[in-house]
């Protein structure tokens, strides 16, 4: 049975909502927060779910939220700042150390639902979003159950894969530039991705262009497909593997795809070293986005596995 969620948005800093969906499973259907909701038996775990580096909840991410809402948990996503339907400016910026502070509000929220045990909050993130899990799994005790999916662990050393050596001081010089422009106006933007490793963008994938065809925004839905100039800066700066040591005692799971070239999974690996118990790592043969649609069924379920045993 497919499961339609409820749409929220979430207050967060600024003034600022965050449009979130609101999954619950069929013992727990009540509307909430409500102001006299009705009662719920049994109150059920809940797992906070966002997407990576300008991904909206729309890209692959119900896929995952069907199979954990019909195993019996209520299923948060929340759209970041700046994203889709959330509010927010400058629009497609992408500040992590942001994100986490609005993501740990979200969980905030999920504490006030009715139906729900605050005391079983697990968080997925892929991605970009990967990265931040740890750094919540670490630092935000009221979560119970941390999965990780090929997640960003070094932005630097990912920016030197991905940034060949005879353009890197260009692109310094460009980032440079942008910074001053600031001094009198709004950050530039550039593309996501692009094909043409001539063109300036972020990444130049096919396997984004085809993630892009399999997993359409809606009619609607703000999504240009460009973001500020700055969020490489700001990618380029953030380390949450640094993170992974202090996500113990919290049960931590990594799932990490062996043909990975977006966030390559020997990052993920090593870092998965430094982690105190309990913990586990999945390994599955494709490439980073083989995840939301290809090994589904086989991320889905080792996430889920996860869940049911610590939540």
């Amino acid at each position: 049975m497919v499961t339609t969620p409820e749409e929220i948005y979430v207050p967060v800093d600024d003034g600022i909502d965050l449009h979130t969906w609101l999954y619950r499973p069929a013992e727990a259907s009540a509307s909430a927060p409500a102001p006299a909701p009705a009662p719920v038996p049994v109150p059920v775990p809940v797992i906070s779910m966002a997407h990576g580096f300008a991904g909206l909840k729309y890209h692959g991410l119900d896929g995952y939220a069907q199979r954990f809402v019909a195993a019996g948990f209520a299923v948060v996503i929340h759209d970041h700042r700046g994203f889709g339907l959330s509010g927010g400016q400058p629009r497609r910026d992408i500040d992590p150390w942001r994100q986490l502070h609005d993501w740990r509000r979200v969980i905030s929220f999920i504490t006030t639902l009715e139906g729900v045990d605050p005391g079983r909050i697990g968080v997925w993130g892929s991605s970009y979003a990967g990265g931040h899990s740890l750094v919540l799994g670490a630092s935000d005790r009221r979560i119970k159950a941390v999965v990780s999916q090929v997640a960003t662990i070094s932005g630097y050393e990912q920016s030197l894969r991905r940034v060949p050596v005879e353009k890197r001081a260009a692109m310094a010089g460009l980032l440079a530039d942008d910074d001053r422009a600031q001094l009198d106006g709004e950050p530039g933007t550039q593309p996501i991705n692009s094909p043409d490793p001539g063109t300036l963008a972020v990444y130049h994938s096919q396997e984004i262009e085809d993630f892009n065809e399999r997993f359409p925004t809606p009619e609607g839905v703000e999504d240009d497909r460009r973001v500020t100039l700055r969020s490489t800066l700001k990618a380029q700066l953030y380390e949450p593997g640094v993170w992974v040591p202090r996500v113990a005692p919290t049960p931590l799971l990594m799932i990490v795809a062996e043909h990975d070239v977006i966030t390559p999974h020997e990052f993920a690996e090593a870092a998965f070293e430094t982690a105190g118990e309990p913990k586990k790592l999945v390994r599955y043969d494709g490439g980073h986005f083989d995840a939301y649609a290809k090994n589904l069924d086989e991320t889905s379920g080792a996430a889920l596995d996860w869940f049911l045993k610590h939540l």
